[in-house]
């Protein structure tokens, strides 16, 4: 397909420091390349593996040798890992939208589905009923609609924020737009992910029987879905760095202007006078009071106990995502009354839906953020036959 490929490799050199501290990257090149431009011998880079992924047949990854194979230097030495997350945040956000992607996808494809399959009865319908009649299915498809919608808007915020880190007008702006980014990649990439493989899964559900065929569009989203929680740093990973190194920024600066952004919208929501929008700035009131709570018991924590704080990582970063999620509905809500039109009712019943589903369970969270990790690490030897 090519004349010729370029890798990027990451390796050691022979007196490198151990750990990551010692990493440097490399460029490659499968054929090496002669001093007028032409292309040379064969470098020692073959291909030795190709992985057998689950519902993904045109992967390009695979298991590579360099044996005795010659890269250059990029960079500095032992550098390596700050020049590969030149390029790993602009991966995970676009992992992000890829969750996005399957979402949308998966709702767009079991709200067709459900207007055309017919089974049981439903008040004002003649014989058969389509499902979106049935209220469980609407529930189910709702929870995908707002889910997709909130995650979009995550992920759009962050790729603003990044654009604005390069392009603003001040300095002051620069900055402010990079503490916002820096805040919101691990969050657009992990709740994101996670988002999709849910709402993907929930797409199976609206097709029954069908969703767990493998020629439905349905199973084919779900399997393609369950990779990107994994894809450019495990969640996991995310989770860590949002707790370990983002929380801590400037003395805590961008979590706590996103938190004064949530407090606004709220504001905003409820001078609104509309009480459907009055009740959304409720919840989302009780959910930044939650996440709040947890990000000074997590600040704090961090420092005392790390295990304990990387225990509820993971639930830190979904209450984020949900309250920053439900932030952004609720946000879009007011500008949709105010602009009106036809996105008005639909925005704010998303908002709506969102705030009484997720944004209500926020106060609950904490505990497992707080609680959860230590109950585990406190039973590790009953649990796993370690200390």
């Amino acid at each position: 397909m090519a004349e010729n490929i370029i890798h990027l490799v990451l390796a050691r050199l022979p007196d490198a420091p151990a750990g990551s501290r010692g990493v440097s990257l490399f460029i490659v090149p499968k054929r090496l390349v002669n001093d007028d431009g032409s292309l040379g011998e064969h470098n020692g880079v073959k291909c030795i593996g190709l992985e057998e992924k689950v519902g993904i047949h045109a992967s390009p990854t695979c298991v590579m040798e360099y044996e005795n194979a010659k890269g250059w230097l990029i960079g500095a030495e032992n550098k390596g890992l700050a020049c590969m997350f030149t390029m790993m945040n602009s991966a995970r956000l676009n992992v992000g939208l890829e969750g996005v992607g399957v979402g949308e996808a998966a709702w767009q494809t079991a709200f067709e589905y459900a207007q055309e399959r017919k089974q049981g009865k439903a008040e004002g319908v003649s014989g058969a009923a389509p499902i979106l009649h049935h209220a469980d299915v609407r529930r189910m498809l709702t929870t995908m609609r707002a889910k997709v919608m909130a995650a979009r808007a995550i992920c759009y915020a962050t790729g603003v924020a990044a654009d604005l880190a390069e392009v603003g007008q001040s300095d002051e702006v620069r900055e402010q737009a990079k503490l916002r980014e820096e805040l919101l990649t691990p969050i657009a990439k992990a709740w994101s992910t996670d988002m999709g493989v849910d709402v993907a899964s929930l797409g199976v559900q609206v097709h029954g029987g069908m969703g767990f065929m493998n020629e439905t569009l349905a199973a084919q989203l779900y399997r393609d879905a369950r990779i990107l929680p994994i894809y450019e740093g495990t969640n996991g990973i995310q989770a860590i760095d949002l707790v370990g190194r983002k929380l801590s920024m400037a003395d805590g600066a961008a979590m706590t202007a996103m938190l004064d952004d949530i407090e606004q919208t709220a504001r905003d929501a409820r001078e609104t006078n509309d009480p459907n929008l009055v009740q959304v700035a409720d919840r989302l009131v009780e959910a930044h009071k939650a996440l709040t709570e947890a990000t000074e018991w997590m600040t704090k924590t961090m420092k005392e106990d790390r295990d304990v704080a990387l225990a509820g990582a993971t639930a830190y970063l979904a209450l984020a995502g949900d309250v920053i999620g439900g932030h952004f509905l609720t946000k879009g809500a007011v500008e949709a009354r105010s602009v009106g039109g036809q996105m008005r009712g639909p925005m704010t019943a998303l908002a709506g839906f969102f705030a009484e589903t997720s944004l209500a369970g926020a106060p609950g969270a904490v505990a497992s953020i707080t609680q959860g990790g230590q109950a585990m690490l406190a039973e590790s030897e009953a649990l796993f036959g370690i200390g």
